[in-house]
C-alpha cells in the first residue's frame, strides 16, 4: 500500500484528473512531503479509490493523474457503535479505533451518567472534530470507507428509536448479562445464518443505570458481559468491536 493516501469527492465517477481540496493538499504536500511524480491513493469514504500519480505539488490546489480505479467491496455485516460520551480526549481515541476496525456507523450519547454535554456551536465542533478523527484513521490503517458519525443523541431516545437491526447489545456489569458467543450462537441457531446488522451500546464511566438497562432490554437489546474486569469505556469500545468482528468475519 502506498505511503501516500488522501480522501477526495470527485465530481465524476471516473475521473482522469482529481484536483484536492486545500486541506487534503496541504496534508500531502506541506506535512507528508509528497512530490511531483509519487504515487497517491486517492479515496471516497464510500469504498472507491484512485491509484494516482502526483503531477502538481500545489500546497492549496495539488493535482492527481488517476492510473486506474479500484473498487473495495463493504464487509458482509454492519456494525453502529452506540457510545455513551466519555471524559476528556477519550471519545476522539474511540473514533480512530472503531474506524480502523470497521464500523459502519459512530453514534455519540448523553445517558444519565454522562458527564459531558455539549450544545449549539460546541456539539457541531465536535462532530467536525470526530470526522477528522475518522479520516485520519483511515488514511493510516488502509480503510477504503469512513463511518458515519451522527450528532449527539440522548441515549433514552436513541434505545427507543434503534430499529432495522439483526441483533442489539449492550455492555452490562449488571448480573444476569450474557456472553457474546452464547448470544451469536443463539441467533445463528433460531436465523440459521449470523447477523449482518449489529447495534452495540457501550457506556460511560459507572456503566449505564439500572433503568437505562432495563429501557434498553424491553426495547429488545441484549445485555453482554465484557468480562471479569471493569474496563474504562474506551477499552470497552475497542475489545467490543473487536471480538465482534472477529465473530462475523468467521461466522
Amino acid at each position: 500500500m502506498s505511503d501516500f493516501r488522501v480522501f477526495c469527492a470527485p465530481e465524476s465517477a471516473e475521473p482522469q484528473e482529481i484536483t484536492l481540496s486545500p486541506d487534503e493538499s496541504h496534508h500531502l504536500v506541506s506535512v507528508n512531503r509528497a512530490r511531483a511524480g509519487d504515487t497517491v491513493v486517492a479515496f471516497n469514504g464510500r469504498g472507491s479509490e484512485w491509484v494516482c500519480e502526483l503531477v502538481s505539488d500545489r500546497k492549496n490546489a495539488a493535482v492527481l493523474k488517476v492510473r486506474f480505479p479500484q473498487k473495495t467491496k463493504p464487509l458482509p455485516y454492519e456494525i453502529t457503535l452506540g457510545q455513551a460520551l466519555p471524559k476528556g480526549p477519550s471519545m476522539d481515541a474511540i473514533v480512530r479505533k472503531a474506524t480502523e476496525i470497521g464500523a459502519a456507523r459512530i453514534v455519540p450519547l448523553e445517558s444519565e451518567r454522562t458527564q459531558v454535554h455539549f450544545d449549539g456551536d460546541r456539539s457541531d465542533k465536535k462532530l467536525e472534530k470526530w470526522q477528522v478523527a475518522a479520516l485520519e484513521a483511515a488514511k493510516q490503517c488502509g480503510n477504503p470507507f469512513l463511518p458515519e458519525i451522527t450528532p449527539v443523541q440522548k441515549a433514552d431516545a436513541f434505545i427507543e428509536s434503534a430499529r432495522d437491526f439483526d441483533l442489539k447489545l449492550i455492555a452490562s456489569l449488571h448480573p444476569g448479562a450474557k456472553s457474546l458467543k452464547t448470544v451469536l450462537s443463539n441467533f445463528r441457531t433460531a436465523q440459521n445464518r449470523a447477523p449482518k446488522k449489529v447495534l452495540w451500546m457501550i457506556g460511560p464511566e459507572g456503566d449505564f443505570t439500572p433503568a437505562e438497562m432495563s429501557h434498553a432490554a424491553s426495547a429488545g437489546f441484549e445485555p453482554i458481559t465484557l468480562g471479569p474486569l471493569v474496563l474504562r469505556c474506551e477499552t470497552a469500545a475497542v475489545y467490543a468491536l473487536s471480538v465482534l468482528s472477529y465473530e462475523l468475519q468467521n461466522a
